[in-house]
């Protein structure tokens, strides 16, 4: 087995076809489609099935993929550190943050990275669940993750700062005309949540608890941005990292009583070089707790909703 026939696995994986995957890479089909076949050969398993959808990872599949991953990941870092020193990194770096957490501070933060080193490529993604983060740390394959919290050792587990919640209201809101929300008067709301699994809907979850309220659940959704805008409308309220609010609608949120706030952890990988501690660096400039002054606005301001 090769290095190359695992990121030609991944990439039909990613792709769903290996015409598709050859594109990506810039190869013959030809030869991805034999490389495939050795690679399934030599494993003695089937890897993909074939299916109206494309291909797809089989049970046995998906497990190699995810060492294959781990494989490909730590490769690209050790070409990046045989290629570059912390003047000129070349490379690969894998971050991954926990749904609502660094969207302010995170376009702030790549944008500097990538001038100061413009040959590193970074790649973002955000992950609904914490327990998947954990996850992907303990494989390797992630470079650094923005969580609430991990089991990881101080060394690797670098404190930043905090998210604080808002609860976003529809434009009319009886109690928009309250600097902050005490969570008792929501009683006979209804909310808009996130899928059960996330992170963000434990946090509800919790907060509901400890608050002895019953909720009613109007709506179950992926998107922050998109819990926002429907909340906006009035399906019902939500809970959110006050920093994800989008522009346009920061009229609609205020900060509730008692107050509600996450730590913000960078979590860095065991052998972290030196793209990473640029990264840490950078994070650690920017301010992670954002006073509820400078996001809420007056109530002659709240009575309108963003065109859609």
């Amino acid at each position: 087995m090769s290095l190359r026939q695992f990121e030609y696995a991944l990439a039909v994986a990613e792709a769903g076809s290996v015409t598709a995957a050859a594109e990506l890479l810039h190869v013959a089909q030809p030869s991805m489609s034999q490389q495939i076949r050795n690679l399934e050969r030599e494993l003695g398993v089937t890897l993909f099935a074939r299916t109206p959808a494309g291909l797809v990872p089989t049970v046995v599949g998906r497990a190699f993929l995810r060492e294959a991953q781990v494989a490909v990941s730590a490769a690209r870092r050790a070409r990046a550190t045989a290629r570059g020193g912390a003047e000129e990194l070349v490379g690969e770096l894998v971050v991954a943050a926990q749904m609502g957490f660094g969207t302010r501070q995170l376009p702030v933060v790549l944008s500097a990275l990538r001038r100061r080193f413009p040959r590193l490529e970074v790649t973002v993604f955000e992950e609904p669940s914490s327990a998947e983060l954990e996850r992907l740390c303990r494989q390797g394959v992630l470079d650094l993750a923005l969580m609430a919290a991990c089991d990881r050792g101080p060394a690797d587990a670098k404190h930043l700062g905090y998210e604080e919640f808002a609860v976003v209201l529809s434009a009319g809101h009886r109690l928009l005309d309250s600097e902050r929300v005490e969570l008792c008067e929501l009683e006979r709301e209804s909310w808009v949540r996130f899928d059960r699994d996330s992170a963000l809907d434990g946090v509800l979850t919790g907060v509901l608890r400890d608050n002895k309220l019953t909720p009613t659940t109007a709506a179950r959704v992926s998107q922050t941005v998109t819990a926002v805008r429907w909340a906006a409308y009035g399906l019902g309220v939500t809970l959110v990292p006050a920093s994800v609010v989008p522009h346009g609608y920061e009229h609609l949120a205020r900060p509730v009583v008692p107050a509600v706030s996450q730590p913000v952890v960078a979590v860095v990988r065991h052998d972290a070089g030196p793209a990473e501690a640029a990264l840490l660096e950078l994070l650690r400039e920017e301010s992670w707790h954002k006073p509820a002054q400078s996001w809420v606005t007056p109530p002659s301001a709240t009575n309108s909703v963003p065109a859609a």
